[in-house]
């Protein structure tokens, strides 16, 4: 028995993915297509997708932001739970990587849901802010440079509605952020949104360590 989070090693993240993972078909053929490119890396896990996918139904989600598209597996994931009428705003700047995502979207029957805006996200949330949507987002995902974290980070939580949920990716940043001799930009900006999220009395939250660290935080 533990009381506190235990580590996965390789045998029992094998065993977690064997026990819960119910990934479906289109959702496994991106993953493993995506595999092959380079920076592969930044494809969200399998489990951190299916969790997200949790989420949404749970909450009764019916509008999504998603800043971050890469291939689009989170954003997949995510559409394949909405139901009919609901809705993603999805940033991106990459023509190249969205247009995989694109490709599955269509496949998986899904792409009338997602709106993808391929501009700087920054400019992306500042239009639609500008645009009366303050107060609208019932769920956003933030998973793009860590550099803008924190821009990203001020502006969805002004397009959530109160009771809106936000995710934030890559939090624990692979063990940096709690190392004081890993000073590099990504490392500084995670760590400093961290304590401030931590303090920050706007919203509740509560950091949980899937895959590289989520922080959920419900706009209160």
């Amino acid at each position: 028995m533990s009381n506190k989070s235990i580590g996965l090693d390789d045998r029992l993240y094998q065993y977690l993915i064997s026990a819960s993972l119910r990934e479906p078909e289109i959702l496994r053929q991106l993953r493993e297509e995506t595999a092959s490119l380079p920076k592969a890396h930044m494809q969200i896990s399998p489990e951190q997708g299916q969790f997200m996918a949790l989420l949404v139904k749970l909450a009764g989600v019916r509008k999504v932001l998603e800043v971050g598209v890469f291939t689009g597996y989170s954003s997949l994931s995510v559409a394949l739970a909405l139901p009919a009428e609901g809705r993603i705003t999805a940033c991106d700047i990459d023509e190249g990587w969205t247009s995989m995502a694109r490709r599955y979207w269509e496949k998986a029957e899904v792409a009338d849901k997602i709106d993808l805006r391929l501009a700087p996200a920054v400019d992306t949330l500042a239009g639609l802010l500008a645009d009366n949507q303050a107060d609208r987002y019932d769920f956003a995902f933030i998973d793009a440079d860590k550099e803008n974290y924190d821009a990203y980070y001020e502006k969805t939580l002004q397009l959530l509605r109160p009771g809106g949920l936000l995710l934030i990716d890559n939090v624990l940043w692979e063990g940096r952020v709690a190392d004081d001799a890993e000073n590099g930009t990504d490392t500084v900006a995670i760590r400093a949104l961290n304590r401030k999220i931590h303090d920050d009395s706007r919203v509740d939250i509560s950091l949980v360590p899937v895959a590289d660290g989520i922080t959920l935080a419900l706009k209160r």
